[in-house]
């Protein structure tokens, strides 16, 4: 017995057979083995179509079976993450009127302010929870304004993940995890934002039917199981944001737990049990994937767009020519806690949420030219992207969150100890690393909601630990020193 899961993200599209007994993973892949194509007919824009998602599906899957030559009749549950807040429409006849706005176009920002403003800011915090800010609502609004004619045509609109369920089970629904992340959902009165409906003129014939997150939420069509070779009748069971979805990889349901990644930009994910927001929007909330309206269970998103990327430029332009990041880590480790005064903001990767959506850039403070060395760069930059979670994490600490335990995938910054041990430490809290992904972590889930596993604990029981790294007790002042020069800097 297996269970399929598919990550949809916008680089490319996982899928990932797991075996339901062992909860081993039996075949993986991905494509394209290129970055899928963005489009950007526009400074800030950032489009893809719908199909090429698809397509990328069908490789991806085509290829998982043949690794593990099982009969498709085996497989008993599907589950699905996708990159979440973007915007897919359809007609009446379920075909795509425009490319998908996705998560990092940016158009929709003067749409979303002037929501905020009218709506009211303590309305939408108390309601929604986030600004109506650039997410999926906004884009809404943008195509309502500037594309007139796609618009009347609109019978439905979707997350991308709600379309990869469309095109699965020919069923167009959503749950209320999937439209809270596109600022939809009303968390006080449990109910789809009247407020932003009414404000923005949207039609509620536009939503399409809520499905609880876990449970069947379709089956596999015959026009599906023809493309995919799937078994006709096949349930869906599952489905969620690619966050949200991490943190299901990683066995985070419940209050006070943490997931990470730290890729590109860096995202540190938290489940909170009550309904709470950040007063100045720094930090976006949720529904979690276990969110009802009898349990709240909320997902506090912190991002950092400067993080991996900064350790790339630091590769690219700072590092010798050829080494790698294992050697980078090397050279940084010759270098003292602190960097010997060395603070690099590491904000050059756009606006950051954190700072009110302000884009100071990234600067680089303390440099001595008689004693600085390139370890003292390198380490500096590592260092300086931990500050800046750090300085997330305690916006997120006074909405009444504990940080004890992060767990996180071994990839990405994670696999350098610096990185590691300067998070543990100046957090307080224990890292967990865990071999696991998101296309792992939607199979399983859909097991959850196909019955087979009986919940969360044993869904995740085979989940492998791999490192476990503890704060630095002893070094607890000199981080302390060095983050608080680094938040000086930052003012």
């Amino acid at each position: 017995m297996y269970l399929l899961g598919f990550d949809v993200g916008s680089s490319s599209v996982k899928a990932c057979l797991v075996e339901a007994e062992s909860g081993k993973t039996v075949a993986q892949d991905f494509f394209p083995k290129v970055e899928m194509q963005i489009i950007a007919k526009k400074p800030g824009w950032a489009e893809q179509e719908p199909e090429s998602w698809w397509a990328n599906l069908k490789l991806a899957h085509e290829s998982v079976m043949a690794q593990a030559g099982i009969n498709s009749a085996e497989i008993k549950a599907v589950g699905i993450s996708w990159q979440m807040h973007g915007l897919v429409l359809v007609d009446k006849n379920k075909q795509v009127l425009r490319p998908a706005i996705i998560w990092c176009d940016s158009r929709a920002v003067p749409y979303g302010e002037k929501a905020f403003e009218a709506i009211g800011k303590e309305k939408c915090l108390s309601h929604l929870l986030n600004s109506p800010g650039n997410f999926t609502a906004a884009k809404l609004a943008w195509v309502k304004e500037n594309e007139p004619k796609v618009y009347a045509q609109i019978d439905k609109l979707m997350l991308p993940g709600d379309y990869i369920g469309m095109r699965l089970t020919g069923d167009i629904v959503t749950t209320v995890e999937g439209l809270s992340e596109g600022i939809f959902w009303d968390f006080k009165n449990n109910c789809l934002s009247k407020e932003v409906m009414n404000y923005f003129g949207f039609d509620r014939s536009f939503i399409p039917t809520i499905q609880p997150t876990f449970g069947i939420q379709g089956v596999v069509s015959a026009e599906a199981a023809k493309e995919l070779g799937l078994k006709e009748g096949t349930p869906v069971c599952y489905r969620a944001g690619d966050q949200p979805n991490n943190a299901v990889s990683l066995n985070v349901f419940n209050p006070g737990e943490i997931a990470s990644t730290a890729g590109t930009s860096g995202v540190v994910y938290g489940v909170l049990g009550q309904v709470n927001y950040d007063p100045k929007s720094r930090v976006n909330t949720f529904a979690h994937v276990n969110h009802t309206a009898k349990q709240t269970r909320l997902g506090v998103l912190l991002c950092i767009n400067g993080t991996g990327i900064l350790n790339s430029w630091m590769k690219r332009n700072i590092a010798t020519a050829g080494i790698s990041y294992k050697d980078m880590d090397t050279l940084a480790e010759q270098s003292p806690v602190g960097s010997k005064g060395i603070s690099i903001i590491p904000f050059g990767n756009g606006a950051e949420r954190i700072l009110e959506n302000k884009e100071t850039g990234c600067s680089i403070h303390g440099i001595n030219f008689n004693i600085h060395t390139q370890s003292d760069m390198l380490r500096a930059a590592q260092e300086g992207i931990v500050f800046s979670f750090q300085y997330g994490m305690e916006i997120m600490k006074a909405m009444g969150m504990d940080i004890n335990i992060i767990r996180a995938g071994n990839a990405n910054m994670f696999l350098s100890p610096i990185f590691r041990q300067t998070l543990a430490t100046i957090s307080g809290a224990t890292i967990e690393l865990y071999n696991t992904d998101g296309a792992a972590g939607a199979a399983k889930a859909a097991g959850i909601g196909a019955g087979i596993y009986k919940d969360n604990k044993e869904a995740f029981a085979s989940l492998e630990k791999l490192a476990v790294i503890e704060p630095e007790i002893k070094l607890n002042a000199q981080y302390g020193e060095a983050y608080e020069k680094w938040k000086q800097c930052l003012m």
